[in-house]
C-alpha cells in the first residue's frame, strides 16, 4: 500500500502529541511529503520526508497522494487567488509560505494554477531546483516576523526553522531542532565571529550577518530581529544563564 502523502493545505500544524492542546512541534508546508505511521480517530502520527520529523497532525482532508512537485514559492508569502467564470480575479484570505512546493496545472497571463481554482502569481515561484545561495537575503525575508515556537511560515518562525528554511529551499537536508542542528556539523567554541557563522546556545541559534551583527528569531523580543553579536551573547548569558556552545558556518 502506498504511504506517501503531500500537504495540500497552506500549512499544517504538527503537534508533539495527538491533541491540539499539545505543544506545537513544527509545521508542514504546502507540497511537503510525509508518511503515516499510525492512524487515530482524529489524528495521524506522521513522519516528514525532508527532515524525518515525527509528530501528530489532525486527520482532515488536508493531504493527497501522487503529487509531482515542480516549483516552489520564493516570496515570504504569496496570496492565493480564484478565477470565477467571469474571469474577474478574487483574492482569498490565504497564502502559501516561502519554500512551499507545488505543481503548475495551468497558466493564465501572470498567474499559475497549482490546485483546482487556486492561483498564485508566477513571479512568486521558481523551479524546484533553483538555488538561493544568499542566506542573508533568505533570513531577512523573515525580519520582524513574529516568534512562534514550532512555526516555519510568514505567520511565525522559531530560531531553528529560520535556519532550516534556507537549507530546505535549496533542497539540502538540515535538522529541525537546535538540539540536532548543533550536532550536524563540526564546530568549536570561540569569542570572535564572522559573516555566515551560526552561533549555538542550548536551545537557541543565531546567524551572523557580518562580524558585528546577527539575525535570529528571539523569543524574549517576540520576533525576528537584527542585534549586535557581542551584546546578544552577553544578554543571553545574563538573562538565560547560557554560554555559547558551538559555532560553525552555515
Amino acid at each position: 500500500m502506498q504511504n506517501s502523502f503531500y500537504c495540500n493545505f497552506p500549512y499544517i500544524n504538527l503537534y508533539e502529541k495527538n491533541s491540539v492542546k499539545s505543544k506545537l512541534a513544527s509545521q508542514i508546508l504546502y507540497g511537503e511529503k510525509f508518511k503515516i505511521i499510525k492512524r487515530y480517530k482524529k489524528f495521524l502520527k506522521i513522519k516528514t520526508h525532508f527532515d524525518k520529523y515525527v509528530g501528530y497532525i489532525e486527520n482532515k482532508n488536508s493531504f493527497e497522494k501522487n503529487k509531482i512537485i515542480t516549483h516552489k514559492v520564493t516570496a515570504l508569502k504569496t496570496p492565493i487567488f480564484k478565477f470565477p467564470l467571469n474571469k474577474k480575479i478574487y483574492k482569498t484570505k490565504n497564502f502559501l509560505s516561502f519554500s512551499s512546493g507545488l505543481q503548475i496545472l495551468r497558466r493564465n497571463g501572470q498567474f499559475i494554477e497549482y490546485q483546482k481554482n487556486k492561483w498564485i502569481k508566477k513571479s512568486d515561484i521558481h523551479p524546484i531546483n533553483y538555488k538561493k545561495r544568499n542566506y542573508i537575503n533568505v533570513a531577512k525575508l523573515f525580519l520582524n516576523i513574529k516568534y512562534k515556537w514550532g512555526g516555519k511560515t510568514f505567520n511565525g518562525v522559531d530560531c531553528s526553522s529560520l535556519i532550516q528554511l534556507f537549507y530546505k529551499y535549496n533542497n539540502n537536508f538540515f535538522p529541525r531542532d537546535t538540539s540536532e542542528q548543533i550536532k550536524f556539523k563540526k564546530g568549536k567554541k570561540k569569542n570572535k565571529f564572522k559573516k555566515g557563522d551560526l552561533i549555538y546556545w542550548k536551545g537557541h541559534v543565531a546567524l551572523c550577518l557580518n562580524s558585528k551583527l546577527l539575525i535570529h528569531a528571539y523569543g524574549p523580543k517576540k520576533k525576528v530581529l537584527i542585534m549586535p553579536i557581542y551584546n546578544t551573547v552577553k544578554l543571553i548569558k545574563k538573562t538565560a544563564k547560557l554560554e555559547v556552545l558551538k559555532v560553525f558556518p552555515i
